[in-house]
């Protein structure tokens, strides 16, 4: 994620659809955009680059280069239950490209035990495990879980917020980094400013790492709505300057 780790980015989706499955699902851009081109996004299937991490170029190069952060599954849930028959293999080919850092971010985090590779212990190094948390109920029902995962890298992602967040405490040095952002599309729902500021006040009081991604479309801010288009949704979240660096000084 930005402000976590500095590198040139590649994307690796190996499969692709996903299940509804809470509140923060509801206006999924990945169903906006499959239902633009009439494709049923509940539908999971492997993609034709389900091997991109690994292939290489006729020069017998990598395709994705060493280095660079690499941005999995973005188009569907690492741990969604179609594809328990093919993560083996991705669990491989994360491991033979150790000279890479794979993350992605799941809404199922109850199901990472049963997902795991047998050798990975306490967590692979070159693996970020990002957790989404959209509102109260799924911070009170995830963060447990999540907390006590066998994860070297965690990161919540509060996107969409929903609601006002109050993570109790129970944040510290496991968690790296917490970002939060608005969500997108017509049909999105708003979010409190004062909902973001109060999980950065959290992030800071904790010395954990904070970033506002985005504004989302709808913005309440001291008692007004903006409406915000996508294209600035992130330059917005930028110009508020509230993005919090731990080491930064």
């Amino acid at each position: 994620m930005e402000n976590k780790i500095s590198k040139n980015s590649s994307m690796w989706n190996p499969w692709h659809g996903c299940h509804k499955l809470s509140a923060g699902y509801q206006n999924c851009y990945v169903y906006r955009g499959d239902s633009k081109r009439g494709k049923d996004s509940s539908i999971i299937t492997q993609t034709e680059k389900f091997n991109l991490s690994v292939q290489r170029k006729r020069d017998k190069t990598y395709k994705i280069p060493a280095g660079n952060l690499v941005y999995t599954c973005f188009t569907s849930d690492f741990l969604v239950e179609e594809a328990d028959a093919w993560r083996a293999e991705a669990w491989q080919m994360m491991r033979e490209r150790q000279d890479l850092h794979f993350l992605f971010i799941t809404k199922r985090i109850d199901r990472l035990q049963k997902c795991l590779s047998p050798d990975w212990g306490d967590g692979y190094d070159n693996v970020t495990i990002c957790c989404t948390m959209e509102n109260q109920d799924r911070v009170d029902y995830r963060l447990p879980i999540y907390k006590a995962a066998p994860i070297k890298h965690k990161v919540i992602i509060c996107e969409p917020l929903l609601t006002a967040i109050d993570f109790k405490e129970e944040l510290g040095a496991w968690v790296e980094q917490i970002v939060v952002g608005g969500e997108s599309g017509k049909e999105a729902r708003v979010c409190n400013y004062d909902w973001v500021l109060d999980i950065r006040r959290q992030c800071i009081e904790h010395h954990i790492n904070f970033w506002f991604k985005q504004t989302g479309y709808r913005l309440l801010k001291e008692g007004r709505e903006y409406k915000i288009a996508r294209h600035f949704q992130h330059s917005q979240a930028r110009k508020a300057g509230i993005n919090y660096e731990k080491d930064s000084k």
